[in-house]
């Protein structure tokens, strides 16, 4: 499993998934739910919503 590129926390597969949603698809590195909501300048809250709404959507990034 990755690590957080920024804290170095390992990530879940949906944190990998949202990374790639939000900032680049063919990133090879990633960051944590808490450091990308700190890099978009939004709550982790809005990102554990948004990858809700992608699933429902079924976007395969997340599961």
């Amino acid at each position: 499993m990755s690590a957080c590129m920024n804290c170095g926390r390992e990530l879940t597969y949906n944190e990998i998934g949202a990374h790639k949603k939000f900032i680049n698809r063919g990133s090879t590195r990633f960051l944590c739910r808490d450091c990308l909501a700190e890099k978009l300048g939004v709550s982790p809250q809005l990102i554990d919503k948004k990858i809700e709404d992608f699933k429902r959507q079924g976007c395969t990034l997340f599961v």
